[in-house]
């Protein structure tokens, strides 16, 4: 009952062609060719010269980077004070009001 169906292998249809004939070729061997000279590469870029001017703005822009990254983490540091302060709040008063409940019964 739960055998399973083998398909038959369908038979060709039309003219049917010869498989091609390969014949082998001689391999000659090669002329052997120099290695190429190595090449001297170019400086892909100039140097950078740093004057007095660029000097005080890369150290005034990296002045205001760390003022601006620390402004940041200390509010953010502060905002979680405040909501772990509130929560703590919430929780004095929920408790006051649970038990001011259970003593009236």
């Amino acid at each position: 009952m739960l055998r399973p169906k083998i398909p038959t292998m369908p038979t060709p249809t039309g003219l049917v062609s010869p498989p091609a004939v390969i014949e082998p070729t001689a391999i000659a061997p090669g002329i052997p060719v120099p290695p190429p000279a190595p090449v001297v590469p170019a400086p892909s870029r100039p140097v950078v010269q740093l004057t007095s001017g660029s000097t005080l703005g890369l150290v005034g822009a990296g002045t205001a980077v760390v003022l601006v990254v620390g402004a940041v983490l200390v509010s953010l540091l502060l905002a979680v004070a405040i909501t772990g302060a509130s929560v703590a709040v919430c929780a004095v008063v929920l408790r006051s009001l649970i038990t001011a409940d259970a003593k009236r019964r």
